[in-house]
């Protein structure tokens, strides 16, 4: 392929980064420009409740390659890149956050390595800075498990920042699940995939909206969406507690021909009680997260709702999508 003889589209999903867009957009146009690529800049507006939305349309007026989508309500950062996802139409397409941790000067590396014929490219970090000893370890942990549970390879310490080629994200396109953990589906879809490293930086500015519950449920997302391993696990504990049950039944019955029919303690009795209430209530959580999901699935609801475009020309890919003019 021609030295950078092809389009790309980089997706931007924001939530209240109000305080990061100016600066994002210097810093990335500065290397796309300098590189010479043929690019647009998809901003998702995911709901934000402070000036996002504001300052995007500024840049849409001032730059006609940044095209906004101001959605009409907070869906939810997978949600809002796939609606990135379902506007491109460039030859690659490159998600990125708006925060500068992962910062755009690793954005040629992805497409040198694209052009040695590999469909992804993603980026994987070799170093956390800005984060807390606590997201760092949930988050790896979180990467092993996930390889563990999962019938395919999910990159460890890879977020969403990564090259995607048309065929790809076509194939991306197609998926209508409601929960959308895209990281697996970035994986599930396949192709031909490599890496590179780098460094992740901290927030320029701003919070992350990503606090320890909204990462837990991130966490039963993922592992709900691509693993029956919850479920498993509950047959195979369900399983020791039987079998366990009749060891101690026979150790009973031994000991009633042998010393006797004491009374049971009360203490004991409301130990037995709790525990397997508290084991069948947690079975009965698992299924039921597993009932929710396919509740959720069933309604046949658009992915997202559009209440703006900006530099918009074309209609998304995706024809299930409810647009709001």
């Amino acid at each position: 392929m021609a030295s950078n003889n092809f389009s790309l589209s980089i997706i931007v999903p924001m939530y209240n980064e109000g305080e990061n867009v100016s600066v994002f957009y210097e810093k990335i146009t500065q290397i796309l420009v300098s590189h010479n690529y043929d690019y647009k800049i998809i901003c998702i507006n995911d709901g934000s409740k402070d000036d996002t939305m504001e300052r995007l349309r500024q840049l849409a007026n001032h730059d006609k390659r940044v095209k906004v989508i101001n959605l009409s309500r907070n869906f939810g950062k997978e949600i809002a890149m796939s609606a990135g996802l379902n506007y491109s139409k460039a030859d690659i397409v490159i998600p990125i956050d708006a925060d500068l941790q992962d910062p755009p000067e690793v954005i040629p590396l992805l497409i040198e390595k694209w052009k040695e014929g590999y469909d992804v490219v993603y980026a994987t970090r070799k170093k956390r800075d800005g984060e807390t000893w606590l997201k760092k370890a949930t988050a790896h942990t979180f990467y092993r498990v996930m390889g563990k549970v999962t019938r395919f390879e999910i990159p460890a310490d890879t977020g969403d920042f990564r090259l995607m080629t048309k065929q790809v994200v076509d194939a991306l396109n197609q998926l209508p699940e409601q929960h959308r953990f895209m990281k697996g589906l970035f994986s599930w879809v396949g192709f031909k995939q490599t890496s590179v490293t780098y460094y992740r930086e901290p927030r320029y500015a701003g919070k992350s909206s990503f606090n320890y519950w909204k990462l837990w449920n991130f966490a039963i997302e993922g592992i709900t969406s691509f693993s029956f391993a919850p479920l498993q696990i509950a047959t195979y504990l369900g399983l020791l507690i039987a079998v366990l049950s009749l060891v101690y039944a026979t150790y009973l019955v031994i000991a009633t021909f042998t010393l006797g029919n004491p009374v049971p303690g009360y203490p004991s009795l409301m130990v037995a009680i709790l525990f397997f209430g508290g084991v069948q209530l947690i079975t009965l959580g698992v299924i039921g997260e597993y009932i929710g999901r396919i509740y959720n699935e069933s309604k046949r609801r658009p992915l997202y709702l559009v209440k703006e475009e900006l530099n918009i020309d074309e209609e998304p890919k995706s024809a299930k999508l409810k647009i709001i003019n």
